[in-house]
């Protein structure tokens, strides 16, 4: 945890909270679980709310101590996520979220990004592999400018696939979810397999 929270039992109670919703009620959204963890701590200060980071701290905390199969779920995942970036390789394709982060519970989602200059290119791609999808879009941002970007969503052996399609040049800018957060953390094929040859040893 962070210093802030060392000073902080309540915003410390919150990300623990937080955590436990997440890990039990497979929650993916960091706001989500912060706002019903606040709910139950009953905090109606927003300056008690804990970041991502020390929710993140805990939820790895709550899983070592009350879901010991959490590396072999994250591990299926992972590998999975590397089969799709093989079938995606023309695209570049980058995870991202909770697999590549290491947070990802039982119903978590793959999320990756992929590079092209049309979303047409990969909606050709997923049809002539007869694969249904569906369609939706989020928001970054690269500095303060928007960036948006469709979403195309699908199952792959019981998780949900969600391929966020950027042009080229995002992949050279950092990429965020609000004009004041963090840069998204991504990774390539090589760098997925690595994770994985890393929780070998």
């Amino acid at each position: 945890m962070s210093r802030n929270s060392a000073r902080n039992p309540t915003r410390e109670y919150i990300a623990h909270l937080a955590a436990r919703l997440m890990a039990e009620d497979g929650i993916e959204d960091h706001a989500l679980a912060k706002r019903k963890a606040a709910r139950q701590a009953g905090a109606a200060d927003l300056r008690q709310l804990p970041d991502n980071d020390e929710i993140d701290t805990a939820l790895r905390t709550y899983r070592a101590l009350y879901q010991r199969q959490h590396p072999a779920q994250l591990r299926e995942l992972r590998l999975l996520a590397v089969e799709l970036m093989t079938e995606f390789a023309r695209f570049n394709p980058h995870l991202t979220g909770s697999v590549l982060s290491g947070t990802a519970g039982q119903f978590a989602d793959i999320q990756l990004q992929l590079y092209v200059e049309s979303v047409k290119e990969v909606e050709f791609e997923l049809l002539n592999h007869g694969v249904r999808y569906e369609t939706g879009a989020t928001r970054f941002y690269a500095g303060d400018l928007p960036v948006d970007a469709a979403v195309l969503s699908f199952e792959r052996d019981a998780v949900t696939v969600r391929l966020v399609v950027l042009t080229p040049r995002e992949l050279r800018s950092r990429i965020k979810t609000s004009p004041t957060g963090k840069p998204v953390e991504r990774a390539d094929q090589t760098a997925v397999e690595l994770l994985l040859a890393q929780n070998e040893l």
